[in-house]
């Protein structure tokens, strides 16, 4: 049965959730996200609750629970002088983490370095803190796709959406962006989101990214389709987190908040035929 034929609508439906990854990541990121949701056609946001601002988004979910809002399991930390590490003490999942008791910056790193009973550990705590704390998750999903650094990292995360009864970003693309066989990490029974766009660095490098927005808006195929997108705002404080970073860089997530809060481009669904649905619908039929 397809994704569609699962959610009980017609094979050539085009169907489409915009997604902000890595709110609660800073103060600048919380604003534009928080600003894209309000003022623009962003349906759908993700935090990440090991941050130091996942408090002040936390407080956004509360107060907006009909946002669709999920956890950003995070595992991994990329930035050159900005870190973070689990939210379980360092004494109690030694492997994730770094000589510093920061999060590894790759995920090649936390593969070699790991032990999958530490990495449900802390996913668990993640979670639980987030429940703990009163957010209503509609699904969990990964920061960098690090659940896909190993098979048995993977499984974990699927077990855990199955636990908590949340739905799991599952795809291909993004597997096998990680290096992962997505045969082996797909059962027939798995909700899969059939295709996954995020923007490249060459778009980004070339001046193209918002171009990239448009072409998948205006080339949509049937199908549930999902955008990811980075929002915040090219500030002082953002620059700072992104520093020799350009890849998801401040300008480059300042130009995700400018095109996906422009009603132009919000105008190209309606002109595609294109239904914008939440994690909250796929969460009704599992």
């Amino acid at each position: 049965m397809t994704s569609l034929e699962k959610l009980g609508y017609a094979k050539d439906k085009k169907l489409l959730i915009i997604h902000a990854d890595d709110a609660g990541l800073s103060h600048s990121e919380n604003r534009a996200t928080i600003h894209s949701l309000k003022n623009g056609f962003v349906n759908s946001y993700s935090i990440m609750v090991p941050c130091p601002w996942f408090y002040e988004m936390a407080l956004f979910a509360k107060e907006y629970p009909q946002i669709d809002n999920g956890i950003h399991l995070t595992l991994t930390c990329e930035w050159e002088n900005y870190k973070f590490g689990p939210v379980l003490p360092v004494s109690e999942v030694p492997s994730l983490v770094d000589e510093n008791g920061h999060f590894f910056k790759k995920r090649e790193l936390l593969r070699k370095n790991a032990n999958p009973e530490e990495v449900e550990k802390e996913l668990r705590a993640q979670i639980e803190k987030a429940l703990k704390f009163g957010l209503r998750p509609t699904h969990i999903d990964s920061h960098m796709y690090s659940v896909g650094s190993h098979l048995d990292f993977f499984k974990i995360y699927k077990n855990l959406g199955k636990e908590f009864e949340l739905p799991t970003l599952i795809n291909r693309q993004l597997l096998e962006h990680v290096g992962m066989d997505s045969e082996k990490c797909i059962d027939a029974n798995d909700f899969v989101i059939d295709q996954t766009y995020v923007g490249e660095y060459h778009y980004f490098q070339q001046g193209k990214l918002a171009d990239f927005y448009t072409s998948v808006l205006e080339n949509l195929v049937a199908g549930v389709n999902l955008i990811l997108i980075h929002p915040a705002f090219d500030d002082n404080e953002m620059k700072g987190v992104t520093v020799n970073h350009p890849n998801f860089g401040s300008a480059w997530r300042q130009i995700d908040v400018d095109y996906f809060t422009n009603e132009q481009n919000k105008a190209k669904l309606k002109e595609n035929n294109i239904e914008l649905i939440t994690w909250q619908t796929i969460k009704r039929v599992l």
